[in-house]
């Protein structure tokens, strides 16, 4: 038999075969050797068996275990079995019955199938895997794919090894909802629905919802919300990293992309691609002399036999796409702009729910309404409504893990009577009278805080297990109306009235009732997301406090003035107009589009100009280090203005920006101190003019930076 005409696969399979043989012993290579070869590894075969409604990891158990009771020998080679034989003539035949130019693992297993040993027999027969079921799950997974090279398996079922089928997706109840963007997605079924170029890309910023434009249209198709010409489609989302990795040979990516767009020609429009961050078509799997991805799908595209969605930044379609005309002219763009606040508000609340179940938290209106207007005031470098949903998902989780761990009162009192025991051993063996009157003051203080510790413990898990219960209907509920959906698409009617009429509001009720009992009289626990922790995140993640003040920073805020007076004396017109300059920016009545304060101090030296703005870095942020310090005695020279926004492009050091703007980039709430004024060159203050009338700085990457939340004073 000649081994050349063996795929990879096949061959991998007879060598475990060989070598299982020689580890148990047996002198004679036998098919259930080869059986438990060809299953267990994840392959081909597992998937077609898995069809069929068979583990194959079973099939594999009892193949190994049939060959672990063949005869042993010590020693010897090992030769193959009458059987085997017979077996693998079978499947030569197969092979060039299919017209397969190789042979392959599911050839070798439809030789085993022809001519079994009793063994192998037995186990077919008791796992019901029969010779037409099986060529039928392979005619589903080949198509009429021949076996042209060494390597098939990759231009098996593509589609589903190289992307994921988004209407599928929204069948099983796995997409989120998407609100809004209905004129977007009807401009996306306007271009489909052409004859030629119909090829829509989806080009904005990252963040404002791409990709959920996609899921949209897959949700509409699903529901049966779209023209005729587009009913009943697919729409599969391609995976590039797929279709490159492992690719080691030239002319393996080629082959594997080639197989999905014959994939999709084949299915005439019946299936639509989608390929998210379409950029990277663009040079994916080029090797020398072999073809990008880009120049494969061009032929196709321009003829309209496939039918592709991309999308992509704004950036990146100017950096790659537009680069090649002819690859340009045949996408559609589809510009997606940034929603509103108002619009990002109706967004949350229609992703509400899902986070409400996920979480096993209650999301406040308030909360959401924080979350989209502050993280628009506050997070300027990212888009809505990618930052506001990021911003609920953190919050939800924060109160999730407060649920979980022990709260901190419980915890401190735990610790307390962790120490009295240490203090209780020690003094056991001390003699004298004041250590045992002190011994019976601990023993009474460690049973008082045991008891409290006790009662405090049951209390907690009690509302531990409130708050569990609501979640777990919360999820009944959300099952419920997953299934009514199903119900509905279905036609079933005595089902969808059963749900909608009976087991529905029933779930409505009980947790309406439940969220009311455990409610918010919770002393320990909270499962409520408000618009306090939402402000909460924000300050951990740009360090400017947006929180309701506590008790103490509002202590502080209102004697800003003795302190900072404390440590300069005198100066106090510059002191109080600070003061009120914070004070105004804290209670929320600021111009919001300008800095917190800008300042001149003017004066002699050694009065306290720079010592004042020290005292107030040390005020807000406990230390006078923190805070941006340019010497502007180091800006003298006209062409060192570019320090303070970064070198132009050209030039060296143009990778990495200003040192104004990285470090208010890095600290957005800080004090920016301008030593030295008189000193910089004129053209220095023309970048300032900029700062203070609009709190904002273009840099020399064209990255806007935020200085509304800043403290500027020069000196």
């Amino acid at each position: 038999m000649n081994t050349n005409q063996f795929t990879q696969k096949a061959l991998e399979a007879l060598g475990g075969a060989q070598s299982l043989a020689a580890a148990n012993g047996n002198p004679e290579l036998t098919e259930e050797h080869l059986l438990s070869a060809l299953t267990g590894n994840g392959g081909l075969i597992d998937n077609l068996l898995e069809k069929l409604g068979v583990n194959p990891q079973e099939v594999h158990g009892a193949a190994t275990v049939a060959a672990e009771k063949l005869p042993k020998t010590s020693g010897g080679s090992v030769y193959a079995s009458q059987e085997l034989n017979r077996a693998l003539a079978a499947a030569e035949k197969t092979a060039k019955d299919m017209k397969d130019e190789f042979l392959s693992v599911e050839h070798l297993f439809l030789g085993m199938l022809d001519y079994p040993s009793a063994a192998v027999k037995k186990i077919f027969g008791d796992y019901r895997v029969e010779k037409g079921a099986f060529l039928k799950a392979l005619m589903d997974v080949r198509g009429n794919v021949r076996v042209t090279s060494d390597n098939p398996e990759d231009t098996y079922d593509v589609l589903n090894k190289y992307g994921s089928d988004l209407v599928e997706r929204a069948r099983t109840h796995k997409l989120d909802p998407v609100i809004g963007r209905d004129s977007e997605i009807r401009n996306v079924i306007r271009i489909l629905s052409r004859k030629t170029k119909n090829n829509p890309v989806l080009i904005g910023e990252a963040g404002v919802g791409k990709t959920a434009i996609a899921e949209g249209l897959a949700i509409r198709i699903m529901k049966g919300d779209v023209p005729q010409s587009l009913k009943d489609r697919k729409l599969f989302s391609l995976d590039m990293g797929a279709l490159v990795a492992g690719a080691k040979y030239r002319g393996e990516f080629e082959e594997r992309l080639k197989a999905v767009l014959e994939e999709v020609k084949k299915s005439e429009g019946r299936i639509i691609l989608f390929i998210d961050e379409l950029h990277t078509i663009v040079g994916a799997g080029k090797t020398d002399g072999a073809m990008d991805a880009g120049n494969l799908l061009k032929p196709m595209l321009a003829r309209g036999e496939l039918h592709c969605i991309g999308a992509t930044t704004l950036d990146e379609y100017r950096k790659y796409i537009e680069k090649d005309p002819a690859l340009e002219r045949r996408f559609q763009p589809v510009t997606v702009n940034e929603p509103t606040v108002e619009d990002t508000i109706s967004i949350l609340r229609g992703l509400k729910e899902r986070y409400e179940v996920f979480h096993g938290v209650k999301i406040g209106d308030s909360a959401i309404i924080a979350a989209a207007t502050l993280s628009d005031r506050y997070i300027t470098d990212r888009f809505l409504p990618d930052k506001a949903i990021d911003l609920i998902d953190e919050a939800c989780a924060m109160i999730k893990t407060d649920i979980d761990s022990m709260p901190a009162e419980v915890d401190d009192i735990r610790r307390k009577v962790m120490q009295l025991e240490i203090e209780e051993a020690a003094l056991k063996k001390e003699t004298d009278g004041l250590s045992k009157a002190h011994l019976d003051e601990v023993r009474k203080e460690k049973e008082e805080l045991s008891a409290e510790y006790n009662e405090m413990v049951a209390k907690w898990q009690k509302e531990k297990a409130g708050i569990g219960s609501v979640q777990k209907l919360r999820e009944q509920l959300n099952e419920a109306n997953a299934e009514l959906e199903r119900a509905e698409r279905a036609y079933d009617l005595t089902k969808a009235g059963e749900l909608k009429y009976g087991k529905i509001p029933q779930l409505k009720k009980e947790l309406e009732e439940r969220e009311k009992r455990t409610g918010d009289k919770g002393e320990l626990l909270k499962d409520r997301v408000t618009e306090e922790e939402i402000a909460k995140i924000i300050c951990r993640w740009t360090g400017i406090p947006v929180a309701k003040l506590m008790e103490g920073e509002r202590e502080k805020l209102l004697h800003l003035e003795d302190i900072l007076h404390r440590r300069v004396v005198g100066q106090n017109e510059a002191v109080e107009r600070v003061s009120e300059a914070i004070m105004r920016s804290r209670a929320g009545i600021a111009d919001p589009n300008r800095p917190i304060g800008s300042f001149l101090f003017l004066g002699p030296t050694g009065v306290g100009k720079t010592e004042l703005a020290k005292t107030l870095a040390e005020c807000l942020f406990d230390d006078e280090k923190n805070m941006v310090r340019i010497d502007m005695s180091e800006y003298m020279e006209k062409f060192a203005v570019s320090r303070l926004i970064g070198a132009p492009p050209g030039y060296v050091g143009f990778e990495d920006g200003g040192q104004l703007t990285e470090a208010v980039r890095r600290k957005p709430y800080s004090v920016v101190l301008f030593d030295e004024i008189e000193k910089a060159h004129p053209d220095v203050f023309n970048i300032l003019l900029q700062v203070l009338d609009d709190g904002r700085i273009t840099d020399s990457q064209g990255r806007t930076v935020d200085f509304k939340n800043t403290i500027i004073i020069l000196t």
